[in-house]
Formats: structure tokens, C-alpha cells, sequence
């Protein structure tokens, strides 16, 4: 059975990334929390989603266990940063190609990723 990330493929998924993190930086409801360099954050975020929807272990190979939440905790994440996230990368999805029953996976399993990530209630 074909992973996650092979029924996207990697090209996509970069671009999906990419568009992501071009409408994050235009949102001032979230784009303060990503300072310095989009592009690094977006090389990362890459490797992240490779691994986490079945491929390579791109980001592990690097940066050790993903431990996620802990890596946000410097940053307020509450339920209008969560949602801002998840609008901008339910976009993202919806502007490559990608099939609607692995887009509904993948935006339920970064739902679920982004409910993880508060730590502001």
C-alpha cells in the first residue's frame, strides 16, 4: 500500500508547502510567530511532513525526534493561531493537485497535529 506521502509525491507536497508559507506571511494572525527566514522554516517543515506522512526521514536524519510540541512551546499557540494555520494550509492544499480522499487525510491528521500544538487556553 502506497504511503501518505507517495500518493502525493514530493514535488506537491514542496509546493503545497511553499504556497503555505506564502499565504503565512501575508497573515498577521500568524506570520509573527515564524521570525527570521521563511525559507528555512519552510526546508524544515518539509522534512517534517515528508516523515510524518510515510517517506524519508528527512527531518529526524537532521534535527533528531521531531518532539513538535515542545519545539513550539516558546510560542503562543491558541485556538485563533491553531485555526489561522489550518486556513492557510487547507488553501495550500486546495491549490495543488492532490486527490480529494488523500487531501481529506492529510488536512484530518494536520488537524489533529495543530489541536497538539496549543499551549495557550
Amino acid at each position: 500500500m502506497d504511503t501518505i506521502y507517495e500518493r502525493i509525491g514530493q514535488e506537491t507536497l514542496y509546493q503545497m508547502i511553499d504556497i503555505f508559507y506564502g499565504y503565512v506571511k501575508q497573515d498577521d494572525r500568524i506570520n509573527y510567530l515564524f521570525p527570521g527566514d521563511f525559507n528555512e522554516t519552510a526546508r524544515k517543515q518539509k522534512q517534517f511532513l515528508t516523515q510524518f506522512l510515510g517517506g524519508p526521514t528527512l527531518y529526524s536524519d537532521e534535527h533528531g525526534h521531531p518532539m513538535m510540541r515542545a519545539r513550539h512551546m516558546n510560542f503562543a499557540i491558541g485556538e485563533r493561531e491553531k485555526n489561522a494555520w489550518l486556513e492557510n494550509m487547507t488553501r495550500a492544499a486546495h491549490d495543488v493537485a492532490i486527490e480529494d480522499e488523500v487531501r481529506d487525510y492529510l488536512l484530518q491528521r494536520l488537524a489533529l497535529t495543530a489541536e497538539h500544538m496549543k499551549n495557550v487556553y
